[in-house]
């Protein structure tokens, strides 16, 4: 698969859908950084008014993810991926556009080489960040990623 925003926007209608219907998009992707955007509506909003939880956790995995499988992609190797833990902060009501973003400074090439070399599964924690059209932090997430190459 070409990892572009709208390769990856595709990706997520077929099989991600709960991602597409709550309005999450990518934006943005580059070898270290992912961008997606989602923005505040009825559809992906809990009853204080503003987005729930679970869809900027959806948001923030997604750039987090999309990196990984960009770098297991390019490594034509057979390695699985799983969240083993997160941990996330919420800081101000989402509302309105939510921009998260992931910029994996290089953890992923350092975890994948590694892996590589010594055959032994790596894990790595990736941080995503909500920010709003304010330029607020909204929420923060940080996903632990455990990578263990199969045979």
């Amino acid at each position: 698969m070409e990892f572009t925003p709208s390769r990856l926007n595709l990706f997520t209608f077929f099989r991600l859908p709960s991602v597409w219907w709550c309005g999450i998009r990518v934006k943005k992707i580059e070898e270290a950084y992912c961008e997606a955007r989602v923005v505040h509506r009825w559809i992906n909003q809990n009853p204080f008014q503003s987005m729930f939880w679970a869809v900027q956790g959806m948001a923030a995995e997604l750039t987090t993810g999309v990196l990984i499988m960009q770098a297991i992609h390019e490594s034509n190797r057979k390695i699985s991926m799983l969240v083993l833990n997160n941990r996330a902060n919420f800081t101000k009501k989402a509302r309105g556009k939510i921009s998260f973003s992931c910029d994996s400074e290089q953890k992923i090439a350092v975890a994948m080489k590694e892996l590589t070399s010594s055959q032994k599964p790596q894990t790595l924690w990736l941080t995503s960040k909500g920010i709003d059209s304010n330029g607020d932090v909204v929420s923060t997430f940080e996903f632990e990623w455990t990578l263990l190459l199969k045979n």
